[in-house]
Order: structure tokens, then sequence, then C-alpha cells
């Protein structure tokens, strides 16, 4: 359940394409508010998914994001259930007659 809620996929998804990932970019990408993202984080951090690095560029106070180990587990595990479900659906559609 933790990774099934499509905001918190996202954000493995998008961590899982780089080493980090900065808060920000997450948030343009995922169309989030920062205290949506903030809170899915949480939830994400709590479980062990991603680590969270607050830091400085400079002057600027920044945060980064990280997918862990056990949150590439949980994302492969959730796609593979995805993509099993997909092809489910496929073949229940292609073997009904189609209404004309």
């Amino acid at each position: 359940d933790v990774v099934h809620q499509r905001h918190r996929l996202g954000i493995l998804t998008v961590a899982a394409e780089a080493d980090e990932v900065e808060f920000s970019y997450l948030q343009k990408v995922l169309e989030l508010t920062p205290g949506n993202l903030n809170r899915h984080l949480a939830v994400l951090e709590d479980a062990g998914y991603v680590a969270v690095k607050k830091g400085f560029n400079g002057r600027k106070p920044k945060t980064w994001v990280k997918i862990s180990r056990s949150g590439r587990a949980a994302l492969a595990q959730e796609i593979s259930t995805l993509e099993g479900l997909i092809q489910r659906h496929r073949r229940g559609t292609n073997a009904r007659p189609h209404d004309e």
C-alpha cells in the first residue's frame, strides 16, 4: 500500500532514475505542492524506501531524495504486479467479443 499510491510510485520511479533527485524537481515533475510532496516523502522515509537529505547549495537550502535498496525492491515488485494486471486485462479484453 505504501508504494501503490500513485504519487509515491512516481517519487520512487523518478528517484530510481538518478543517484539523488532534488525536492524541487520532484515537485515540478509530479505537480505536487511542497506540503503534499513532504507528506508522501515522510511515508516513504518511514517505510525505509527513501532517504531525505537536507543541505545547502551555496546559501540556498536544498533537499535531496535518494531511493534505498528496499525502495528499489518495492518499486520493482509494484511494477511487476502492475504489469501482470495489464496483461490480465489485455487477455480478458481480447477474449470477449466486441460490441458493435
